[in-house]
């Protein structure tokens, strides 16, 4: 098991935050409720596990 640096991990905390900006931004709605932001999340997540 590799074990990430910092400055990856870093770059993998910043980048997961402009896929939820770009999910939020694109999407349809204006506000999102606190579970709707988990569910995002959560996807991402998801995802990412799956690369």
């Amino acid at each position: 098991m590799e074990v990430m640096t910092e400055k990856e991990a870093e770059y993998v905390k910043k980048s997961t935050l402009y896929e939820l900006r770009l999910i939020i931004t694109q999407g349809e709605k204006d506000e999102y409720t606190r579970q709707e932001i988990v569910e995002l999340l959560d996807k991402i997540a998801t995802a990412k596990e799956q690369e």
